[in-house]
């Protein structure tokens, strides 16, 4: 499959010419999702520029797995690591680990937080936000935050959409696991971080038009699944589908004024 791109949306590659291959860190990324008055709407970050990876571009939530992340003794409902690592073809240390930094950073970058209690699903995430700070500091992990609070980290929140390789050419690899989710009735996403200058929710075809017109820069794993989110209608369309997770390896090859995205699932 091939996928044209304007090069002045500003994808390209930082290749490393003549060194070999760095070992691609495992991370996570999350599509959070809600219904806005024109339809699915996806809250997207523009990241401030000159950051090591990704700088100025507009992306989802997410980040690099803390080791902490596969601590087992985490609460957790919904389903099981080994159902995770079936779904992601790993192992359940890493799809546990993989779940936790989900969670994890969209509470870190967006305020929100994919738990609950035994009453239900998190509506009000004021009273953690000193914990939300302390998690971005890694001061604390997300399991004993989750403990002290007496919460339940919600797998059943998410669900699984893609899996991205950076290419060997890049210096800085990612093997990405995409999820999806929903914004929890009551919860509010914000852009308190000090990663993005800008946060906000968007449709997924305004974004597209923004990145061909010049105005925000996309990856092409960001480009190509907002391409695919805005086939749905609604959140819960896309919660409904059935997706086979299979590692995309994308080549990126410049012709004249486009970057020709090769893809290859592995």
């Amino acid at each position: 499959m091939t996928f044209d791109i304007p090069v002045g949306a500003g994808v390209g590659t930082r290749a490393a010419e003549g060194l070999p291959p760095s070992t691609p860190k495992d991370a996570a990324t999350v599509m959070l999702l809600h219904d806005g008055p024109a339809g699915l709407e996806v809250f997207l970050q523009h990241r401030v520029k000159g950051m090591p990876f990704a700088g100025g571009m507009t992306v989802f939530p997410g980040g690099g797995v803390d080791k902490r992340d596969a601590d087992a003794s985490v609460s957790w409902a919904g389903p099981t690591a080994a159902e995770w690592a079936a779904w992601f073809s790993c192992d359940e240390s890493l799809a546990r680990a993989l779940v936790c930094a989900a969670v994890r950073e969209t509470f870190e970058e967006s305020g929100v937080l994919l738990a609950g209690t035994a009453d239900g699903v998190l509506a009000d995430v004021t009273p953690y936000q000193h914990a939300r700070q302390a998690l971005v500091s890694r001061e604390i992990s997300l399991a004993a935050f989750l403990a002290d609070a007496g919460l339940t980290l919600r797998a059943d929140l998410l669900r699984p959409w893609a899996n991205w390789l950076t290419p060997e050419q890049e210096p800085r690899r990612y093997d990405t696991r995409f999820f999806v989710a929903t914004l929890p009735e009551g919860q509010q996403a914000d852009g308190a971080t000090t990663e993005a200058d800008s946060s906000g929710w968007q449709r997924p075809e305004e974004a597209i038009d923004d990145a061909r017109e010049g105005r925000r820069m996309l990856m092409p794993p960001t480009w190509i699944t907002l391409t695919e989110l805005a086939e749905y209608p609604a959140a819960a369309d896309v919660l409904a589908v059935g997706r086979r997770i299979e590692k995309i390896i994308p080549t990126l090859v410049r012709e004249g004024d486009k970057v020709r995205v090769v893809l290859e699932e592995k």
